[in-house]
């Protein structure tokens, strides 16, 4: 679409959500109390003139306080996780789902998928948004598609061997392990040519890694259950920046501790207000997540994109005044040839309430002689890599291959302890 034609259709559904979110009480009253309404957005810009939404209102509305239709239109319900607090729940329309899955299967598009390809969904059927999403959406495209979930994985290579596989959806994590044990059993998963991974901030040299084991083209993938699920935005071919479908969701960034709007090329959290969501519509959703706008246009052409997630404002770790977020430490760990693909972050505070960070690595079977000596100097590289990029003293402990957890869904990598007795 040309710009002022993208534009007048995001101002026309923004002014259609505030009327949606006049059915939700919650909105009724912040709104009211506010003076706004929705004669008062003129442009887009006005969005601004808006309050926050963040999540633990959603959790204040337990369940179903955030439904501004109907639950007898209400066709499907999912969750988050709920680990941090009370879950958030989801509805869904049958108007919902259905374009819902239109944006999967624009994104799967994008990359190059087609109704010849046979895609393997590796990710939880339950309440968690992905697995059900990436589902509807391949079915949309004509795709045979494998709904394999979590586990198994053994199996898992087995189907992608006997079934031709020539697409995947995991998490990079468990994309980690399935190479692993691929590798174990002496596959080298010929049929693969695209992988998705996303749930979980991954670094480019993780990338690197899944493309060289797996044989794939590896896209990034990024939602939320509260923003309909995956599907927000996703990489094109060129694999630089994720695009967002700019016709369904307004996107801003902000400064996590002021709120202020941030320019291009400024990282911040990314604030959403989903367009056309009808069950749940929401207005400038706090996602808690790191990006920033790229300035530069892409060369396949399409609408604007955010730089590859960092990681999330909560994940963020504060060690001695200094932000560190586990991607960063991924990075390190993954450019380095000798290092496997696990590793565990401790976080504690010492005796002089100092705060410490310990790294577990794995170190790769064919650099793991025993010898203390060459364990003594990779350790020292390891160290000095890890403080050139954090500016951070850290301690570093070498672990044998296959002693740290697998993870089949969202990794688990951070344990911080300092709360703790």
């Amino acid at each position: 679409m040309r710009p002022a034609d993208l534009e007048a259709l995001q101002l026309r559904r923004l002014r259609e959500t505030l009327e949606r979110v006049g059915n939700v009480p919650f909105y009724r009253e912040l709104l009211a109390r506010e003076g706004i309404r929705p004669g008062d957005i003129r442009t887009l810009d006005d969005v601004r003139k808006l309050p926050f939404t963040e999540k633990q209102d959603l959790r204040d509305g337990y369940p179903f306080g955030f439904f501004a239709v109907p639950r007898a239109q209400v066709v499907r319900i999912h969750t988050t996780s709920g680990t941090t607090g009370k879950p958030t729940v989801v509805g869904y329309t049958a108007g919902d789902l259905d374009h819902w899955s239109d944006l999967i299967a624009r994104n799967m598009t994008m990359v190059g998928l087609t109704a010849d390809d046979v895609f393997q969904n590796s990710v939880n059927y339950g309440m968690f948004t992905g697995g059900l999403g990436f589902h509807y959406g391949a079915e949309k495209i004509g795709m045979t598609t494998v709904p394999a979930g979590t586990g198994n994985t053994r199996r898992q290579i087995e189907m992608i061997d006997d079934f031709g596989v020539t697409a995947l959806h995991c998490t990079p994590s468990y994309a980690m392990h399935l190479a692993e044990v691929a590798e174990e059993m002496g596959s080298d998963l010929p049929s693969l040519r695209v992988g998705m991974f996303g749930a979980e901030p991954w670094s480019d040299a993780t990338r690197a890694e899944l493309q060289d084991r797996l044989g794939v083209a590896a896209f990034d993938s990024y939602g939320l259950s509260e923003l309909y699920g995956p599907g927000v935005a996703f990489e094109c071919q060129e694999q630089d920046g994720l695009h967002i479908w700019h016709d369904s969701y307004l996107v801003e960034i902000v400064d996590p501790a002021t709120g202020e709007p941030l320019g291009p090329g400024e990282r911040g959290e990314l604030v959403v207000t989903p367009l056309v969501k009808e069950a749940m519509p929401l207005i400038r959703y706090r996602t808690g997540d790191i990006t920033m706008l790229l300035e530069d246009d892409c060369p396949c052409g399409r609408t604007r994109r955010v730089a590859r997630f960092s990681g999330r404002v909560d994940d963020m770790l504060i060690i001695r005044g200094i932000n560190v977020f586990p991607s960063q430490i991924e990075h390190v760990l993954m450019a380095l040839p000798e290092v496997g693909d696990q590793f565990m972050v401790y976080v504690d505070r010492d005796e002089h309430h100092l705060d410490e960070m310990t790294i577990e690595v794995e170190i790769k079977r064919q650099f793991f002689s025993g010898e203390l000596a060459d364990l003594a100097r990779l350790q020292a590289k390891i160290v000095r890599a890890l403080r050139d990029a954090l500016e951070l003293r850290t301690h570093v402990r070498l672990v044998e291959p296959g002693s740290l957890p697998r993870f089949e869904g969202k990794a688990r990598r951070v344990v911080d302890r300092r709360g703790c007795l």
